[in-house]
């Protein structure tokens, strides 16, 4: 007796990474459309919640380099959004601080990304939640060299 054929399934790290563009494109479409982008978010998150005290610290916490952060930061200057100052004891060491404008956009991309996750949890109970949260710490942790 033959086995029989197991039927094709799209291999799962292709629909996630699929999943995810489509996500983030939607995500930065809507965050355009309010006048600011994901990455600017991240930054304005960062600054706002204080989990940061400096540039270098700032890019650590998004993930990026720094230099990605620097170019981030001087469209950001440019705009008003954010300011940065150099530390006296350290001139290598800029603290940034949102401005006015910054804290305007802040609050009006924090609706825009509330309203975008409330979209996608429609239909979603706890439980599924839950479910794909733990799912998707098990691809992250099957995807590391050391599973």
């Amino acid at each position: 007796m033959s086995t029989p054929p197991i039927p094709f399934r799209t291999p799962v790290g292709l629909r996630l990474a699929a999943t995810a563009k489509a996500v983030s494109r939607a995500f930065d479409e809507e965050m355009a459309a309010a006048g600011g982008s994901m990455a600017i978010w991240q930054v304005l998150i960062a600054v706002k919640s204080r989990q940061t005290g400096n540039q270098r610290e700032l890019a650590a916490s998004m993930g990026i380099q720094g230099a990605t952060l620097t170019h981030h930061l001087n469209g950001m200057e440019k705009s008003g959004l954010v300011t940065r100052a150099r530390n006296p004891e350290n001139r290598r060491v800029h603290a940034v601080e949102l401005t006015p404008a910054g804290e305007e956009l802040f609050l009006r991309l924090r609706e825009v990304a509330f309203g975008f996750d409330h979209r996608l949890r429609d239909g979603l109970t706890d439980e599924d939640l839950t479910r794909f949260e733990h799912t998707l710490a098990r691809l992250a942790a099957n995807a590391t060299p050391e599973h």
